[in-house]
This record gives C-alpha cells, sequence and structure tokens, in this order.
C-alpha cells in the first residue's frame, strides 16, 4: 500500500508472543488458533507491510523471535512449539529472497526468559526448568536484547537465514 512507503524503517524484531498450553487431545481451536495467530501470523503481517521499503532503500534488518520449544518441541504447546517452529521456516526462506537487496533475515531461539509469560509457570513446574538447564538460571531479557543488538548493526551484515540459540545450554 501507499502507506508502507512513508515508513523508514531499518530494522524490524518481530517478537509477539504468547501461550495457551494444554496436550493436543484436550487443545481447543481457539487456543490453537489463537497462538498462530499472534505467534506466526503477525510475523507475516508485519514483515508483509515492511519488506518492500526495505528492498527499495536495499537495506534492511528482519529479526525474528522463535524459541528453544520451535527446535525441540515441548510437551503441551504443540501450537506453540508449531508457531515458533513456523517462524524458522519463514526467516530461512525469506533470508533467500531478499539477500540480493541487502537485507539480513535471522531468528533467535531464546530459552525460558525471565519475562511475564515465564513468570505464569507455576513454581514447581519452573524450578524443575531450571534444574535442568546447564547455566541454573533463566536468561535476563537484557541477554536477548544484546543479540537482537547484534544482529541489528553492521557487525552482522554478512549473517543472513541463521537461527541463533540462547538457552544457557538447555538445547544445543
Amino acid at each position: 500500500t501507499e502507506l508502507n512507503k512513508e515508513f523508514n524503517i531499518d530494522t524490524l524484531v518481530n517478537c509477539a508472543g504468547i501461550t495457551r498450553d494444554s496436550f493436543l487431545k484436550k487443545m481447543s481451536e481457539e487456543d490453537w488458533y489463537d497462538v498462530i495467530e499472534t505467534n506466526l501470523n503477525s510475523v507475516f503481517n508485519v514483515t508483509r507491510f515492511l519488506i518492500n521499503p526495505m528492498i527499495e532503500k536495499n537495506f534492511g534488518r528482519v529479526i525474528n523471535i522463535s524459541s528453544v520449544n520451535g527446535i525441540k518441541g515441548q510437551i503441551g504447546q504443540t501450537n506453540y512449539s508449531a508457531a515458533k517452529a513456523g517462524i524458522i521456516g519463514f526467516t530461512k526462506a525469506l533470508a533467500q529472497e531478499v539477500a540480493r537487496h541487502n537485507i539480513t533475515v535471522n531468528a533467535i531461539a531464546p530459552g525460558y526468559v525471565e519475562t511475564a509469560m515465564v513468570a505464569k509457570i507455576k513454581p514447581e513446574v519452573l524450578n524443575t526448568i531450571i534444574d535442568s538447564i546447564p547455566m541454573k538460571r533463566l536468561a535476563k531479557a537484557k541477554e536477548i536484547a544484546y543479540l537482537v543488538s547484534y544482529l541489528a548493526s553492521d557487525k552482522s551484515s554478512y549473517i543472513t537465514g541463521e537461527v541463533i540459540s540462547i538457552n544457557g545450554g538447555l538445547h544445543t
């Protein structure tokens, strides 16, 4: 549209994320579609809106936030894991489409991070998760932000189509 020509955005960080956890056999269609809409379709909608201005100026950085669970899966999270895995496929395909326009597209796959979403996990479950992380702690949001900052910088200009895990050794 004409509206997207008004934007002068060099870096897009797609980081929407919700959970609606349950076993697939008990999962409602609403919970499935809410998570897919928020976590995956939002990446398509926002990126599609902003990619043409990046192509026109021959520069851009797209950074998509996936998840360790998009790589390894997680019990009770078929919807979340599917959406975050979809982000990885989206990232790799788009990186190939726009590389010739000096646009990099990468994904970050964080493990468990000290966020409001993780704070909703039952304490006994969260303690089990932390015990399974070799570094024995959650990531701090600023640690993820530092990686986003690096991928947005000129220092990362030859990195594209990658998924960078940052999970304290939880999954390699």
